[in-house]
């Protein structure tokens, strides 16, 4: 039975093939480390939570509902995802990035995987000459983060499909900034999509998790592979509380959306404020593009203050708003991305992207507008 994605988020979208005569209305939490075997040669179909847990598994079929794909593992973490991502690859292989990437994923890039014998190159992927322009022969993936983290940029996923398919690449796309509620990218062409499931997902900054969902059997398999040996699986009771988060994510990306554009429509007012950097303003050059791709810009902004010491005074003086890493939960927090997310960023590359000592990253939560709004007004008020 088809069903909307308001439906999926509460029930799932798959059948677990086990039996809960309770009928509990919250799925249990299996925390167990094992299961018991039926009999010789016999299982329940679950032996060990690292290769499958009930829990999970709800879970990872919810998402792979809402991101229509054939399977989604859930791990401990959003760099666990990618690790696990990139254990596809081979020495030798190269991918193209996204170059306004996550300092975690860049720290990754340059240290592991170059350990690992793989090698990454950046480009503006919102200018797919600049994409065409890194093409070698070895090249074996395009790496895309759209939104970007921190600026915000838009890239086409159809056009990169295209390239992909052109030149048999896989298409990686985290998804972690819009969600499978504002963008779907597996029907845009991708073949892997990643999510830090610790923001919108699960959306009370209260848990650490990861996802990998994959459009083909083929892609799956190898995945789970790496997944069970590697062993870096999403614990019972975090599935659980993904999956609660699960269920309030239209409602809460919504309003928090709705939010996010009246802040970005107030800063842009702003005398303090030099330029705003969110999808969902008509001025952003991405708009367009976003626009035929998603069905929002979401609730993370950044904006450019007219100097080091108005940045500062805002970390230092918000009061309602937290000055915390992370994004997508219920509370909302301002981050200071050249410290805190993209520190491990070259500081030439950082200076290149524009992420400066200026540069603050806001995640809207679901505090009423008018008092987050208030909160950084307050905040940019040089003192008497």
């Amino acid at each position: 039975m088809s069903r909307e994605l308001e439906t999926r988020c509460i029930h799932g979208g798959g059948h677990l093939g086990v039996t809960d005569s309770t009928r509990a209305v919250s799925f249990p939490i299996y925390q167990t480390a094992t299961f018991g075997h039926v009999g010789l040669g016999q299982s329940s179909g679950y032996d060990y939570t690292r290769e499958g847990n009930p829990t999970r598994q709800r879970l990872e079929e919810t998402v792979s509902s809402l991101e229509g794909a054939w399977d989604t593992v859930a791990l401990s973490s959003g760099m666990t995802a990618i690790s696990v991502c990139f254990e596809l690859f081979q020495p030798g292989d190269h991918i193209i990035c996204s170059e306004d990437l996550y300092g975690g994923a860049v720290r990754l890039f340059q240290t592991v995987s170059r350990k690992n014998g793989l090698s990454v190159s950046y480009a503006d992927t919102s200018n797919m000459e600049q994409v065409r322009a890194q093409l070698r022969p070895e090249t074996r993936a395009l790496y895309i983060e759209t939104p970007s983290n921190p600026m915000m940029n838009i890239t086409d996923l159809r056009e990169c499909a295209a390239l992909a398919k052109e030149r048999g690449l896989l298409l990686i796309v985290d998804n972690t900034f819009l969600s499978p509620w504002l963008q779907n990218p597996i029907a845009l062409g991708a073949d892997l999509v990643l999510h830090s499931g610790s923001k919108f997902l699960s959306g009370h900054n209260d848990t650490i998790a990861g996802f990998l969902s994959s459009a083909s059997r083929e892609l799956a398999e190898r995945i789970r592979l790496i997944a069970k040996t590697t062993g870096g699986m999403l614990a019972p009771f975090d599935s659980w509380l993904v999956l609660r988060g699960i269920k309030t994510l239209p409602v809460r990306m919504e309003r928090q959306q709705e939010s996010a554009k009246r802040i970005a429509l107030w800063l842009s007012q702003q005398p303090q404020v030099q330029q705003v950097f969110y999808a969902g303003l008509p001025e952003h050059p991405g708009y367009e593009v976003n626009r035929t791709q998603a069905r929002g810009a979401g609730s993370t902004l950044s904006f450019r203050t007219d100097s080091v010491e108005t940045a500062h005074r805002i970390l230092q003086k918000v009061k309602l708003i937290t000055f915390a890493e992370s994004l997508g939960g219920t509370e909302t927090l301002i981050t200071y991305p050249v410290t805190q997310t993209h520190a491990d960023v070259p500081p030439t590359m950082r200076e290149h992207l524009g992420i400066t000592e200026t540069l603050l990253r806001l995640s809207v939560g679901l505090e009423h507008v008018n008092d987050i709004i208030e909160d950084l007004r307050q905040a940019m008020e040089e003192q008497a």
